[in-house]
C-alpha cells in the first residue's frame, strides 16, 4: 500500500537498516537517505558502505553522507551542502536511528513535523551511545525501543511510543540488536501510520527519575579483571560480544580473547584471583574475586573463535597458570 507520509531517514549500521527496509517496505515515500560516509574495514581495510547505503543503493533511494552536519564543526562546506538538500527535500518528518552523527537545532529544526529517533533502551535509562551493550553489561532483566522525538539535549526528547524485550541469558549484545532492530522497525512503522492517520504525533516527556549513561564502549574495557565477580565478569563477556570482546592476557604476554563464558558454581577450592583452576573439554575455568569463571569458547591472537574443545587442541593451558590483572582504570 502507497502511504503520503515523506520520510527523511538517517542512519548507519544494520540496526538502522533494518528500520528503513520496515519503513520502505510498508510504502512510506523515503525521498532522501543520510548515512555516514564509507569506512575502510576488514583485512584489506577497503571502503565499505554502511548497511544502510546498501540498502539504499539496492532499492533505488537517493543517498547522502555528509561527514558532519555542524556549519561550526570541521566540514563546514560539506555540513552546509546537506543541509541545503535536505532543505531542498520534500518531506514531513525524519527518523533517525543510530546515525553517529550530531543533529544541531538547525537540522531538527528542518522537518516539519520533527526528527523521530529510534533509541536502543527503555528510556530515561541508558541515554547515549551505548545502550544495548550497558543494559547487558549492568544485568537489567529488560531493555528495549524508545521512539523519541529529538531535541538538542543527550535522548532526552519526549516520547512516542515504547517496546519492552526482555534480556536472556544467553543473550549477547549481537542477539540484543538484531532483535531490537526489529522491535524497533514494528514500532516506528506502527508509528507512522498512526501519524499519518491523525496528523499528529502524541509525545510524553520522559520520567525525571532513573535518569543514566551509556557511554561509548572503549578497547581498554575488553580487559577482565580477575578481582572481579565471576557473574560480573560473565555479563561483561556477553555485552562486548562482537566488541571489544573480553580480553585475558597470560604472564607470557599472550591476549587470548574470552567470547563466552559463563560462572562456574561447581568450582571446588580457592585461589588468586586470575588463576587457572581447572582445564577441560567443557571449559577453561578461572579463579575471580567472588567464585570463578568458566571459558567456554576463545580465541589466540590472529586465530579464530573455537569452542574450548578446539582451542585446547591447538593451544596449551594448565591448571595453575595465571592470566594477568590489568591496572584499576
Amino acid at each position: 500500500m502507497a502511504h503520503t507520509l515523506r520520510v527523511v531517514f538517517a542512519g548507519t549500521p544494520e540496526f538502522a537498516a533494518a528500520a528503513l527496509a520496515a519503513i520502505h517496505t510498508a510504502g512510506f515515500p523515503v525521498p532522501l537517505v543520510l548515512t555516514q560516509p564509507d569506512r575502510p574495514a576488514g583485512r584489506g581495510m577497503k571502503l565499505q558502505a554502511s548497511a544502510v547505503k546498501r540498502y539504499a543503493q539496492e532499492h533505488g533511494l537517493a543517498v547522502a553522507q555528509p561527514p558532519s552536519l555542524r556549519r561550526a564543526g570541521k566540514y563546514p562546506a560539506e555540513a552546509a551542502a546537506a543541509i541545503d538538500q535536505l532543505r531542498a527535500t520534500p518531506h514531513d518528518v525524519m527518523v533517525v536511528a543510530a546515525y553517529g552523527l550530531l543533529l544541531p537545532q538547525e537540522v531538527l529544526d528542518i522537518p516539519p513535523h520533527g526528527c523521530v529517533n529510534i533509541h536502543g533502551s527503555l528510556l530515561p535509562r541508558w541515554r547515549g551511545a551505548a545502550p544495548i551493550q550497558r543494559a547487558l553489561e549492568a544485568g537489567d532483566a529488560e531493555t528495549g525501543i524508545t521512539l523519541m522525538l529529538m531535541d538538542a539535549g543527550l535522548d532526552t526528547g519526549a516520547m512516542l511510543g515504547v517496546g519492552r524485550v526482555p534480556i536472556e541469558t544467553s543473550d549477547t549484545s549481537a542477539t540484543l540488536f538484531d532483535k531490537l532492530a526489529a522491535e524497533g522497525a514494528r514500532l516506528i512503522v506502527d508509528a507512522l501510520l498512526e501519524f499519518e492517520k491523525s496528523g499528529t504525533l502524541q509525545a510524553t516527556p520522559q520520567p525525571e527519575a532513573g535518569v543514566t549513561y551509556a557511554d561509548k564502549i572503549g578497547k581498554h574495557e575488553a580487559a577482565l579483571d580477575w578481582r572481579r565477580p565471576a557473574a560480573v565478569l560473565a555479563r561483561q563477556v556477553r555485552a562486548f560480544d562482537p566488541f571489544p570482546g573480553g580480553v585475558a592476557t597470560l604472564g607470557d604476554g599472550t591476549a587470548l580473547k574470552i567470547w563466552a563464558a559463563e560462572p562456574a558454581t561447581d568450582a571446588k577450592g580457592t585461589a588468586e584471583p586470575g588463576a587457572i583452576v581447572e582445564v577441560s573439554g567443557d571449559g577453561v575455568v578461572v579463579a575471580c574475586g567472588e567464585g570463578a569463571l568458566r571459558l567456554t569458547q576463545l580465541q589466540k591472537p590472529s586465530g579464530k573463535r573455537l569452542p574450548v574443545r578446539e582451542f585446547l587442541a591447538g593451544a596449551t593451558l594448565s591448571v595453575g597458570q595465571r592470566f594477568g590483572l590489568p591496572e584499576p582504570q
